[in-house]
């Protein structure tokens, strides 16, 4: 389904706010401001917040991932594609609107209560195990190195987060190419 321009302002302004404040600090009237679109015509969008929050998360992962993997993949194969993942993180850490994973952070407000934004947050943190995995295979490491390489990766954004700093990123990349270099075949 192509996402109309309207819905492109909508969901371009529901993640600035949403992601900048929480998804329970931020309501519909807000996003209504912030994107020009009228009430009326956001909940014809969107029928309830619950589906905007739903498909910004969704749209986030989407975007999230491509960045890392178009960054990935610009570099030559071997050990520096995977280390490549922690170079982006250093960079992401480093813009000035970074909160943390947005995924975390959403589960964390409304995950005991929406499934939605439980099972957006599930496939997201599933979807970056899977790329994980198959880039440690692609590049002839064992399979047992994935699941802790995204555990660096999801302690980096978390620690970034909570400190305000980027040195998380190059932590976990030095922790990551130990692990590497323990799982050589």
């Amino acid at each position: 389904m192509e996402t109309s321009e309207l819905e492109i302002r909508v969901l371009d302004a529901a993640e600035t706010l949403l992601y900048g404040r929480g998804l329970q600090t931020v309501g519909m009237d807000e996003i209504r401001t912030a994107s020009g679109v009228s009430l009326k015509r956001l909940y014809q969008l969107f029928p309830s917040k619950g589906c905007l929050v739903e498909a910004y998360l969704r749209r986030r992962d989407e975007r999230w991932r491509a960045s890392l993997a178009a960054h990935v993949d610009a570099r030559p194969p071997g050990e520096g594609r995977i280390l490549a993942v922690f170079d982006w993180l250093e960079s992401w850490f480093g813009e000035p609107d970074f909160r943390g994973c947005a995924f975390v952070n959403s589960f964390g407000e409304l995950g005991a209560t929406s499934e939605s934004v439980a099972a957006a947050a599930r496939d997201h943190v599933a979807a970056l195990g899977r790329y994980l995995a198959g880039l440690v295979a692609a590049e002839g490491f064992p399979a047992r190195v994935a699941d802790p390489l995204m555990l660096l990766v999801e302690g980096a954004i978390t620690t970034a987060a909570i400190s305000g700093s980027s040195g998380p990123a190059a932590q976990a990349r030095e922790a990551a190419r130990v692990l590497l270099e323990a799982g050589r075949p």
